[in-house]
Order: structure tokens, then sequence, then C-alpha cells
């Protein structure tokens, strides 16, 4: 387990599938992910198997609470691309409809930058979030993140285009 102050990222187990997926299901967070659809169990369980236990370019973590090991959200790295080291960060908190905050995603987003710069050795980490996700700008920007552009109406939701918001933070190793 990787641990900072307040939480924890373990490996997902399948026993963590139910809740994933419920959480990912709530209709008012839905809409800040790629896949906007609700997905049904074989969905999570094909994502399960296919990317979390058999895709090198992806790494998926539970973030769980250090004092009572209860699952809070998921993190990862995907889309690795192991030559030009630089993965899509991905983040959020189910626990209390939280979806981000600033105690268990802030801690979970530092060790998982720690896990991708230091341990993976990975120069950049980027995240693509729709301009309507005011949670998740604010969340990049405490984390230093920097707004790299703007691609316009890339995303249908809500009854209108949005755009898609790309940040990015880079290592500070020096090669």
């Amino acid at each position: 387990m990787l641990k900072g102050e307040v939480v924890g990222l373990r490996a997902i187990e399948k026993s963590d599938l139910p809740q994933l997926l419920e959480w990912r299901n709530q209709p008012e967070n839905r809409v800040f992910f790629r896949e906007y659809r609700e997905l049904n169990s074989v969905n999570q369980t094909i994502w399960f198997e296919k990317y979390v236990m058999n895709d090198p370019s992806t790494r998926m973590f539970a973030i769980v609470d250090l004092e009572t090991n209860e699952l809070l959200g998921a993190c990862g790295l995907c889309y690795i691309d192991w030559i030009n080291r630089s993965a899509d960060f991905s983040i959020y908190i189910g626990k209390d409809d939280l979806y981000i905050d600033s105690t268990y995603a802030i801690d979970a987003a530092k060790i998982m930058q720690s896990y991708g710069f230091d341990e993976l050795n990975l120069h950049r980490l980027w995240a693509e979030i729709y301009s309507i996700d005011e949670k998740k700008k604010h969340f990049f920007e405490q984390l230093n993140f920097e707004l790299e552009g703007t691609f316009k109406e890339t995303h249908w939701t809500l009854g209108k285009w949005v755009d898609s918001l790309y940040y990015a933070k880079l290592s500070k190793k020096s090669y």
C-alpha cells in the first residue's frame, strides 16, 4: 500500500467493484467522466479485467482511509506512454458524494504524483477535464498543474457542448 497522511492507495479488488460502480453511476458526477453512460456490473468487470488486471499502460488504485480501511474512491494513471514517460491522471472520491475534496483527494493526488514521478520515472502527468467541472479545475490548480490548452466543444453533456481543458505537471527532475 502507498501511504499518505490520511489515505492509502492499494490495489483495486473485485470486492470493490460494486461500490465503485455505484459511485461511478451517480448522475451528478457522471457528466464529468469520458464514459458518460450508466455502466452495469458486466461493464465494470470488463474494465477491471482488461485495464486494472492486464493493461501495462494503466495503474489504478483504490483510495482507502488509513484509520478505518474504508473505501473512499479510486485514482490512477492511464494511457501511460512508457517511451515519452507521460500519463493521464484520473481521480474521484465517491464517499459521501464528495467527488473531489480538499482532504482525501489532495492526499491521494500527492501520493499518485510521487508514485508517477519517483517510482515510475514519468516526466509528465496530464488530465483532461471538462470546462463545467469547477471542482477539478480548482483541484488541479491547487496541485500546481498548469492549464496547457483548450479543445473547443469536444463533449456533449447537459444539453450543450463543453470544452476539454488539458492540465499538466512536469517532473522536477533534471536529466
